[in-house]
């Protein structure tokens, strides 16, 4: 939304309005070819609510109709005029309104903050709480959780982690500094670091060779291209021009559960979606834990029982705006009596 210069659509307990593009319209879009309906009831029923909500988990126990949209949805165009259901449709124009969010079960852990100043809060998330909205869990998540605890709407992450995974994420709370954070991010201008627990080869013993030719203290480079496969969770390692790059460092091994693990410093230098993951388990030491990886077993997303263990424990950058360095660090441990 950040595009319109202003919210359009405050937040409801913590939840950022979503977001529609009718079809038609100048600019390029996917729907710009698409035949205009005359009103805004007829776009939403013949066309939205069918093939965009209709398969949403919280549409799927109750009717679907337009007024869902209207009262309580609030639906807004992109002036911040609501928008009554026999209003004609601007070609291309965007409209916001809530989605009805039903009740979630809670995810048991608590959100600790590092840190705190007029720009950002950098918290310690623990493990299997999401890092935004996303799915099934759009309350349990750290940016609503955080947006109900302090009263600030501007609340955003800046980055994200995965669900499974635990450790620093960095949050802005104020829209004007946003971006100059954002671009550090984006232009990988930020230290990120990891601490994770891997299972060594089966068969291993010390004395062994390591993939990468690992030895305790010195770092190696995985370097490989990722590729997101449309309808799978698991992220593939395929032939071609590298895209993601990862410093790996043993720190040690130790004997659990009659197998060796190896826990490991990980840096990555990239930003790829499931990239420390894919990267050990690509070398053959999955990540104790992993639910995806070597083999995605789906599990029950309120099974607590074994968590990933994979923690950012560490975040230094130069600050935009006055250049000094900052680094946050985190409290979480792993935990090898896990997995």
């Amino acid at each position: 939304m950040a595009r319109f210069g202003r919210r359009i659509l405050a937040p409801r307990e913590g939840i950022s309005a979503a977001r529609l593009r009718a079809p038609g319209g100048t600019q390029t879009h996917a729907e710009r070819d698409l035949p205009v309906p005359a009103t805004v009831r007829e776009w939403l029923a013949e066309t939205v609510i069918p093939t965009r909500l209709g398969r949403e988990e919280a549409f799927r126990d109750r009717p679907l109709t337009p007024e869902l949209f209207v009262d309580p949805g609030e639906l807004t165009d992109q002036r911040g005029a609501r928008v009554g259901l026999d209003d004609a449709v601007v070609p291309g124009g965007f409209y916001f309104f809530h989605k009805p969010v039903p009740p979630e079960k809670p995810v048991p852990f608590d959100i600790e903050v590092v840190h705190e100043d007029e720009d950002l809060l950098v918290v310690d998330k623990p493990h299997f709480l999401a890092s935004t909205p996303n799915g099934a869990f759009q309350r349990e998540c750290v940016v609503t959780r955080m947006r109900i605890a302090r009263g600030e709407d501007d609340i955003v992450a800046i980055h994200r982690l995965d669900r499974v995974t635990a450790g620093l994420l960095v949050l802005s709370r104020r829209a004007h500094t946003r971006g100059a954070y954002q671009v550090l991010f984006q232009q990988r201008r930020i230290r990120k670091a990891y601490r994770a627990l891997a299972w060594l080869p089966v068969g291993w013993e010390p004395g062994a060779d390591l993939p990468l030719d690992l030895e305790a203290g010195a770092a190696r480079e995985r370097i490989s291209r990722l590729r997101k496969i449309d309808g799978e969770r698991a992220v593939r390692e395929i032939a071609g021009e590298p895209n993601a790059r990862t410093s790996i460092r043993l720190v040690r091994t130790f004997r659990h559960a009659e197998r060796w693990v190896g826990e490991f410093a990980l840096e990555p230098h990239t930003g790829k979606t499931h990239q420390l993951r894919v990267h050990m388990n690509a070398l053959g030491m999955p990540l104790v834990g992993d639910p995806v990886y070597p083999r995605d077993v789906n599990p029950d997303p309120y099974d607590f029982s074994d968590p990933l263990q994979l923690v950012a424990v560490e975040l230094e950058f130069a600050d935009p705006f006055t250049g000094e360095p900052r680094a946050f660090h985190s409290r979480r441990k792993l935990d090898p009596s896990r997995g």
